[in-house]
């Protein structure tokens, strides 16, 4: 019986969600379970029945008229070109986006521990070399760090856009992926909790070892140097467990948000985010990264200036803008 009600619910997946149509799907898989059972009773192998409903039932063209929605089902009404992406194209997508999310979140890590090198050396100046000789080895540290990072940035985009067509085009998902991706969402709801917890209580406990290290009876520059070191570590590790966790989570939202909520094929997920669809390219691309660029510009005010009782500001103000841009530019 299940294999009848994902061909039912594809066959209605792509008509507007109205009233009309969800009582005709209703009562369409009524007679297809009465017709099941009747068909099982007789005697009939699970494939025979499948079969036997399917040519009698199968065609919404010819029951459109007796269902009464002889009007939903006509070309203009149906979402044109759209594509069904299958399990399998599903999956690998999900794949590439957990390596797209490693890469970006490891990629982050580095740019904020990079700073580490040129803070160490100024006490160290390793093992007693030269002070400019010393900063040189540093400075080359940082910049080494920093090219891996866009390295990893510049791979992982390249990599994945070959999805890039799933934002470009009408794709749809039949019932049957919808079920597996929300399934496979829902296990993963704890790690993601888990991930973002403890990536938040990291940023947030960054200050200790600075508090406990700048507390030491005999504290040198050395010591002030490892604080700020650690402060960098603590927020790096918690920032990257942050995007990588958001990041895979936003591979499954991105899935299961591509059936049009306005169509039957919406309702395959208990809920939809609603999309913003900007016909500015520019303004789609700016608003892609807007989010990413105001956490970077946050961390950076914060850590450069410590003025954290004021640089939170940035976030309302933030979301105001993103508000206006939406409204004025953008359409749902």
């Amino acid at each position: 019986m299940e294999t009848i009600r994902n061909y039912l619910e594809s066959m209605f997946s792509q008509l507007p969600n109205t009233p009309e149509v969800l009582k005709a799907k209703y009562e369409l898989g009524q007679m297809m379970e009465d017709k099941y059972s009747e068909l099982i009773a007789d005697g009939k192998s699970e494939n025979e029945v499948i079969g036997t409903i399917i040519a009698e039932f199968g065609n919404l063209d010819e029951l459109a008229e007796s269902l009464g929605i002889g009007e939903f089902v006509h070309p203009q009404n149906i979402s044109p070109n759209a594509k069904t992406l299958s399990y399998n194209d599903a999956a690998a997508y999900l794949k590439a986006n957990a390596r797209h999310a490693y890469c970006i979140a490891l990629g982050v890590l580095l740019c904020i521990i990079a700073p580490i090198s040129p803070i160490i050396s100024d006490c160290t100046h390793f093992g007693g070399l030269s002070e400019d000789f010393s900063d040189a080895v540093s400075m080359t540290f940082f910049f080494v760090i920093i090219a891996i990072a866009v390295g990893l940035f510049v791979c992982s985009g390249i990599n994945m856009s070959k999805w890039k067509y799933l934002k470009s085009e009408p794709y749809c998902i039949d019932f049957a992926t919808a079920s597996k991706l929300q399934e496979q969402k829902e296990g993963y709801r704890t790690t993601h909790a888990l991930l973002i917890t403890v990536g938040i209580m990291l940023c947030i406990l960054s200050v200790v070892p600075s508090i406990i290290l700048s507390s030491l009876p005999h504290s040198t520059d050395l010591t002030d140097d490892l604080s700020g070191a650690a402060v960098l570590l603590f927020v790096a590790v918690g920032v990257f467990m942050i995007v990588f966790s958001s990041s895979k989570k936003g591979g499954f939202d991105t899935l299961l948000n591509l059936n049009n909520a306005g169509t039957v094929g919406g309702n395959f997920v208990p809920s939809q985010k609603e999309k913003t669809v900007y016909n500015n390219p520019a303004v789609a691309a700016i608003m892609s990264v807007y989010w990413p660029t105001i956490t970077c510009l946050y961390l950076c005010w914060s850590f450069l200036t410590f003025d954290w009782h004021i640089s939170w500001i940035i976030w309302p103000v933030a979301a105001i803008i993103d508000s206006l841009v939406k409204n004025i530019l953008g359409k749902k």
